[in-house]
């Protein structure tokens, strides 16, 4: 009966599902040898591709295993959409911050908030404004509005997506800026190409030959500026055309690549992993990968050498200039207004120059110049001293040049209290101090030599000191212990204790003492006596506790 029930259990079959069965059970041999051959045109490319439910083609080289949906999808067409994520958490998100957004204006200074802008979103430390003369906290204007200040859940991709908060829309002004470029460079060309042709007509009434020589050059001239015109579409020395249609979407382009396939790359020069380094994002390689070679063998020196050579330098001491006159309370900005801050700076030079002339005159004036009146020597006319920097052929610096540290955007070399040098320039015996003065209690009052002079002198009679104490220690003197009577006097020699009196006073010292630590052992009624016998003085005195005694604590 077990064995019957068993088996009428498992040929059960759920009438919705018979219509599957029967139609996987009794394909025929000559139906599935088409599928088959189907399944290797599509693989093939002969046949097009099968769709599904959105009409999306689907790729024919994805396993059965995973094209087929689970039984229980009752899915009539073929789909892929038991392969997406079903349960996407709804806390991820992708937008992204709002950027510049403000919350709230205050007008009156809020406790806790900035001491410099008076936001309340913000420390003073990581305040990103301009550092103020008098913060808001004090002056109670221009408080600066709330930021927002928004946290978002990203999931796998949202975090690792390097674009996640770029605005498209942005685009345009590079690409205006490099139409712009375009335009400027075509009308200058085709201005210089009139102007050549009105000399050209100018210079009919002249000399044939000469004429004919000219009409020859200028042409010459006029070609190459076509060229000049065209050369960005010659450009197309390795332009490839790959298609990249599929059934997964795509469209056909272009692929240009502009490298030149003999040039190595950067972070192949120098295969050791502590060598400078390369970040990929920006394709930049500060530091020069091989430090030790022959300068004449390299074509690569680093991105910092092309930063400190040419026309870099000049650049940067533009920007400097105009950061320090906008600091003093100029009008001006080297990105809002390049022109205005490169005609300040040749101003600048210029008067800086005319202020050096004016006043190496003045000095030469008053003290005259002795390079006019004796021969200078040949150290000074050579130029030598005690540093040493080492040229290659070209004339570039191998070794010698000193690294330009950078300055911090904290104050530096700040010299207070009449000091010559700054805290921490003097270490000694576990202690900063200045070096001026030796003294290591920092903001105080500079001392100079006379401080140093004074510190020396008392720290050598602390000296003296010690070693005189330290040789009256050598022989100490032998002190006699006295032996003090009842009330403090002398013990007279002839003194005689009572050894029975001595013990019991011994006990009552004892359950006074157990008395003292144990409160409940208290008695009520107190008996006390002024009188006080040798031998209970001597009983206190032998169990009294010596503080002195080094072997108190084991007693």
């Amino acid at each position: 009966m077990n064995k019957f029930h068993s088996y009428r259990s498992l040929t059960i079959v759920q009438p919705w599902r018979r219509h599957q069965l029967f139609a996987v059970a009794f394909k025929s041999r000559e139906d599935h040898r088409k599928q088959i051959e189907l399944e290797e045109a599509r693989k093939a490319g002969l046949a097009p591709a099968e769709l599904d439910e959105d009409g999306k083609e689907i790729n024919p080289h994805i396993p059965q295993y995973m094209s087929s949906a689970p039984w229980y999808l009752n899915s009539e067409k073929p789909s892929l959409k038991h392969q997406r994520n079903w349960k996407s958490d709804p806390n991820y998100t992708k937008s992204w911050y709002d950027r510049g957004a403000k919350i709230f204006q205050a007008e009156k200074y809020r406790k806790g908030a900035c001491q410099n802008c008076g936001a309340m979103t913000h420390t003073a430390k990581a305040c990103m404004d301009r550092p103020r003369k008098i913060g808001a906290k004090y002056t109670n204007k221009n408080i600066a509005p709330d930021e927002k200040i928004e946290s978002f859940e990203l999931d796998y991709d949202g975090k690792r997506d390097r674009w996640n908060g770029y605005d498209p829309s942005t685009y345009h002004r590079v690409v205006d800026l490099y139409e712009a470029k375009e335009d400027a460079r075509k009308k200058y060309l085709k201005e210089q190409q009139i102007k050549k042709l009105e000399e050209k007509n100018n210079n009919q009434e002249g000399d044939d030959a000469a004429t004919s020589d000219g009409d020859e050059e200028d042409d010459d001239e006029l070609r190459v500026d076509e060229a000049k015109v065209d050369e960005s579409r010659q450009m197309d020395f390795a332009k490839v055309e790959k298609r990249v249609r599929t059934t997964g979407g795509g469209s056909t382009g272009t692929v240009r690549n502009l490298r030149i396939r003999e040039d190595t790359a950067k972070y192949l020069l120098n295969l050791v992993i502590n060598s400078a380094h390369y970040d990929p994002k920006t394709r930049s390689m500060r530091e020069d990968p091989l430090p030790d070679a022959d300068p004449n063998d390299k074509f690569y020196l680093g991105d910092n050498q092309y930063r400190n050579s040419g026309q870099a330098l000049e650049f940067k001491q533009m920007n400097i200039h105009s950061w320090e006159a906008f600091d003093k309370g100029q009008d001006m900005h080297m990105q809002a207004a390049p022109s205005q801050a490169e005609l300040l700076y040749k101003n600048f030079k210029v008067a800086k120059d005319k202020l050096k002339t004016q006043t190496k005159d003045t000095i030469m004036e008053k003290y005259g110049n002795a390079s006019t009146e004796d021969e200078i020597p040949m150290e000074l006319l050579l130029g030598q001293s005690e540093r040493q920097v080492e040229y290659d052929v070209a004339g570039r610096i191998i070794k010698g040049q000193e690294v330009i540290l950078p300055k911090s955007k904290y104050e530096e070399d700040v010299l207070a209290n009449n000091h010559t040098s700054v805290w921490g320039s003097w270490w000694k015996d576990h202690q900063w101090g200045y070096r001026c003065c030796q003294q290591t209690i920092r903001n105080s009052y500079c001392t100079g030599s006379a401080g140093i002079e004074a510190a020396e002198a008392s720290l050598d009679l602390m000296k003296a000191n010690i070693a005189r104490k330290e040789a009256c220690e050598e022989s100490p003197k032998k002190v006699e212990e006295k032996r003090m009577a009842a009330w403090g006097s002398d013990v007279p020699e002839d003194l005689e204790l009572n050894e029975e009196a001595l013990a019991n006073a011994l006990k009552k010292e004892d359950e006074r003492k157990r008395e003292e630590k144990d409160e409940r052992k208290r008695k009520y009624n107190v008996k006390y006596t002024n009188d006080v016998t040798p031998e209970e003085m001597e009983a206190y005195r032998m169990k009294r506790v010596h503080h002195e005694d080094p072997m108190k604590d084991f007693l």
